[in-house]
């Protein structure tokens, strides 16, 4: 029952529109199903081995299969043409934050922390607050008190990075892990380490509809974080 509460305390709050859903994809996909089996579809949190954290749920129809995996991508900057070696990946919620904190590692001693936040913003887009210079010792430590609020709100990312590598390691607000950069054969070890199986060919939760949730407390959370890091202000 929790998280259908949520979902329709922050989903359809004033009228607004799960992530990743158009007006028409609302209607069909969750507005018009029954409550007790849209509860039921909320309530479901694992699927074979694989568990979900509490921010994000598939869409009714599971279009696309909520499964524990990494692919290889590519991103592409349309101003450079410039391509960079990405590598997505989803794990399961036991062994996510674990999982995350390891992928700092390989950035070197001292790094750059992008904190991602939607929870004032609609559906469109969020907010980024950047902090230089922090060593990933004392950054470890502070996210450590918040492993609650990253891995279960459906409204913050964190996004750290070295730009003199350069390589950029995301746990996004859908809880996948995105690591941009050249070389990336370190970041493929921990997710063996992890037992997270290359699967190519694997979709993710992202590449159809899906809804988010979050809560009043974890925007105070947030903000509690914003001051650990030293982001009183707003970057962009």
């Amino acid at each position: 029952m929790g998280f259908l509460k949520q979902f329709f305390n922050t989903v359809f709050r004033e009228g607004s529109i799960p992530y990743g859903m158009t007006d028409t994809s609302v209607s069909n996909s969750f507005e018009h199903v029954p409550k007790q089996e849209l509860e039921a579809h909320l309530d479901v949190s694992r699927y074979g081995d694989f568990s979900l954290t509490d921010a994000l749920r598939p869409s009714f129809d599971l279009k696309v299969m909520p499964q524990e995996g990494y692919r290889h991508d590519q991103y592409h900057d349309e101003q450079s043409g410039a391509s960079v070696p990405v590598l997505m990946g989803a794990v399961s919620r036991e062994r996510l934050f674990e999982t995350f904190l390891e992928m700092l590692d390989p950035l070197g001693p001292v790094v750059d922390v992008v904190l991602e936040t939607s929870h004032q913003r609609d559906n469109t887009g969020h907010t980024d607050l950047y902090r230089e210079h922090i060593d990933i010792p004392v950054l470890k430590s502070i996210l450590y008190d918040f492993e609650d609020l990253l891995t279960n709100d459906g409204c913050t990312g964190i996004a750290v990075l070295n730009p003199s590598i350069p390589q950029e390691v995301q746990l996004d607000e859908h809880k996948l892990l995105i690591i941009y950069g050249e070389d990336l054969g370190e970041y493929e070890a921990i997710f063996a380490h992890h037992s997270v199986p290359c699967e190519d060919r694997m979709r993710f939760l992202t590449e159809a509809e899906h809804v988010h949730s979050s809560k009043d407390a974890y925007i105070r959370r947030f903000e509690e974080l914003k001051t650990d890091l030293g982001m009183d202000t707003d970057y962009y």
